[in-house]
């Protein structure tokens, strides 16, 4: 049961390709970010489309997939976990971040 404390699953389409970084010690990264897709109908009864996107980390293995095989509108099925970190910008502002780590990948479609 604890595998299911801190588990998130999506299923939607990257909105880039994803951005590769080869660390010192020759490990890679890929960030890149999916979107999914919500639709209802309103008060009117006209349909509206909800888009959420997420910004997704991927490390090692899963970072080499991402860089072979993903691309810019792909469908995927993601699962991670959530993820928070601060840093700090240039000018010296504190910002703040949500990701969500790959720990499994799943590409749909041709």
């Amino acid at each position: 049961m604890n595998s299911l404390r801190n588990k998130v699953q999506l299923i939607g389409n990257l909105g880039n390709d994803p951005e590769i970084i080869t660390m010192e010690n020759g490990s890679k990264l890929a960030k890149f970010a999916v979107a999914t897709n919500e639709s209802y109908k309103n008060g009117d009864g006209e349909k509206v489309t909800d888009t959420q996107w997420h910004n997704i980390v991927a490390w090692g293995k899963m970072a080499e997939i991402a860089e072979n095989y993903l691309v810019k509108g792909k469908e995927v099925i993601i699962e991670g976990k959530l993820m928070s970190r601060a840093y700090e910008t240039k000018e010296g502002e504190k910002r703040y971040i949500t990701e969500i780590k790959c720990n499994e990948l799943l590409m749909l479609g041709k």
